[in-house]
């Protein structure tokens, strides 16, 4: 096999002229929103422009009713006291709920140019009929009332958190469900994860003056809303009600919060982005979220650098929610923790801007690529701030994944996110598995490609909701190789890895090693040899499937390929067997093998022709 030392003219060309032209469907959504705190209710109305760019003439368009899933019944309350794990923020609250607490949200008109729609509410889906077929390429406006109550917070929306925070208002009103290339995806709301429709939003938002409101967006009127400075840190609360105006570009959802205790801080990035920190005024967190803006400066510079240029113009920390959720332009997170907490929270939400804000994978369906590769991006954005804790970078998340397939309760990653028979099984898919799927890759193609391949895939994919394909060929076109069997083995499979020395062998002044596939998984093999006189040196066993290997630039010496069909292999060292002190399989930990007792061969004293393991 012929060793790719570098990537071929070819595909830098590929890359660096790649067009998507996946088509988006686009909305507008102007919203007058009308808050009665005292009841946690509210009423709404909104025009909503509608672009449908997809190939097909709708008849029947699709609303998320988040708020009805927190009413006992609702499906996501009899999930949660069904599965054998539930999420302990939910259990049996919802259940619990009385008629003042239970959310809703009730749409009492909806026409679409004028002409009224028919419509059926089922559960947390608003199934619309429409007087007039959309077609290709044309546009339609709605018109919508509805009246809303804010249920008592139990899973990231709601009024009254565990920290008193009084509106997180996340999933709050009647958002049009995304219709991409493989159709309608109007989801019940059952616990996680969502997919949206690229939108712009004006939004409007009355209630008392003694409140401050942070989210999506830019505020459009801070004087308006008592702000007496530019850096919207500075405010006096007018009396009466008054209405804050928010407007957002080119998001995916749009969430606020609102409390009568809040107040907030400034930072600003090199490159103009601002940062805003909202958060009560306690003297028990205000130092640690003083002490987060420059961790977070810090983080936000980084992660453009490493993961593709954050597009907005602002992002905002709120204290709000139930532990920490992402949104455009912002995101909800419990504010009592200690500095590492705080800031480790505030990395995860944040990244989610690169892999769920702005790329905006379909996560119901590709979880594993938002929470996992945020997983990855939190990861090293926490090396960088905090430093080398003497593990490897995405250590936890190899042992979280390695954990649940030695316990026997691995689900595939290609299962839904609903659908997992247990929160565990999804947890350890989503966060862990799919941070050790892109570290992994980095064992596979090297480093440098992959981490190359991130910020080419953000370029190129970015506010076009990529699925696991898109991304499997960004890395085959930055790396030259063939990835088909990598994806399939480990997105649709549950078989694991397990690669072993089994024989080393003195022979006619050689060495030969045997190695054996233990596992089902194939996997390019590392093998690291360490010689008696202190020396080491480190082959590459590529699978002949991936056409390639990683390069001998980058300190490898290429072997010849491993076919998957043979369980073993031989490698012949050069050398005498007393030269040998001792080898080992993947001596960097960048393979995710659930047994590394079989990994290492040392010489013993009295060694002279043969091991067996």
């Amino acid at each position: 096999m012929k060793s790719l030392v570098t990537i071929s003219l070819l595909s830098l060309v590929m890359i660096s002229t790649a067009q998507v032209d996946r088509w988006q469907q686009r909305a507008e959504y102007e919203m007058n929103i009308n808050m009665v705190e005292e009841n946690h209710q509210y009423n709404g109305d909104m025009e909503l422009t509608y672009y449908n760019n997809s190939p097909e003439a709708l008849d029947r368009v699709f609303f998320h009713l988040y708020f009805n899933a927190f009413r006992p019944g609702s499906m996501m309350d009899v999930r949660s006291l069904n599965i054998e794990d539930p999420d302990p923020r939910v259990g049996d609250r919802i259940s619990n709920l009385t008629p003042d607490e239970e959310g809703w949200i009730r749409v009492s008109e909806l026409t679409m140019g004028g002409q009224p729609c028919e419509f059926i509410e089922e559960g947390t889906i608003l199934a619309v009929t429409l007087p007039k077929t959309i077609q290709s390429g044309a546009k339609a406006k709605f018109s919508m009332k509805w009246d809303a109550q804010v249920p008592l917070q139990v899973r990231r929306s709601g009024w009254n958190n565990s920290e008193g925070i009084e509106f997180s208002m996340t999933q709050w009103y009647p958002k049009m469900c995304e219709y991409d290339f493989e159709g309608w995806h109007a989801n019940p709301y059952i616990g996680r994860e969502f997919h949206g429709v690229w939108s712009d939003f004006n939004v409007n938002i009355t209630m008392g003056g003694k409140y401050m409101i942070g989210g999506t967006g830019e505020l459009q009127n801070p004087k308006d809303v008592g702000y007496t400075n530019d850096d919207l840190t500075q405010r006096v609360a007018p009396r009466g009600r008054v209405t804050w105006e928010f407007e957002a570009e080119n998001v995916i959802d749009f969430a606020w919060a609102a409390d009568p205790d809040y107040i907030s801080s400034m930072a600003k990035l090199d490159n103009g982005t601002k940062l805003y920190f909202i958060h009560q005024d306690d003297v028990e967190i205000n130092d640690n979220w003083r002490e987060l803006e420059k961790f977070m400066v810090d983080g936000f510079e980084f992660m453009n650098e490493k993961f593709g240029e954050y597009p907005y113009s602002q992002y905002t920390f709120i204290q709000g929610g139930d532990g920490g959720m992402e949104y455009p332009m912002t995101t909800l997170i419990t504010g009592n923790r200690s500095l590492k907490s705080l800031v480790s929270v505030s990395v995860h939400e944040a990244a989610h801007s690169w892999y769920q804000g702005v790329l905006a994978t379909n996560e119901a369906l590709y979880e594993w690529m938002d929470e996992g590769f945020t997983s990855f991006a939190t990861s090293a954005t926490m090396r960088k701030l905090f430093g080398d804790n003497g593990l490897p970078t995405h250590h936890y998340s190899y042992q979280g994944y390695l954990n649940i397939v030695r316990e026997g309760k691995e689900e595939a990653l290609s299962t839904h996110a609903d659908h997992y028979n247990t929160n565990y099984a999804y947890g350890t898919a989503a966060y862990s598995k799919g941070q050790v799927l892109l570290a992994q890759l980095g064992y596979i193609i090297g480093e440098e490609n992959r981490n190359q391949g991130l910020l080419t895939y953000f370029d190129t994919w970015k506010f076009k909701h990529p699925n696991s394909n898109d991304f499997k060929r960004i890395m085959e076109l930055q790396s030259g190789m063939e990835l088909d069997w990598y994806f399939e083995y480990f997105e649709n499979t549950t078989h694991t890895i397990d690669y072993s020395i089994s024989q080393v062998l003195g022979k006619d002044g050689k060495v030969q090693v045997t190695l054996s596939r233990v596992g089902i998984m194939p996997m390019p093999v590392d093998v690291s040899v360490t010689y008696q006189d202190g020396s080491t040196e480190t082959y590459t066993i590529p699978l002949r499937i991936m056409r390639g290997s990683k390069s001998a630039d980058e300190g490898f010496t290429v072997a010849e390929d491993w076919p998957w069909t043979n369980p073993e292999y031989i490698l012949t060292l050069d050398k005498h067997i007393k030269e040998i002190a001792s080898i080992e399989i993947d001596s960097a930990r960048g393979m995710a093998d659930v047994d590394r007792s079989n990994n290492i061969f040392e010489l013993q004293e009295g060694t002279e022709f043969i091991w067996k393991h």
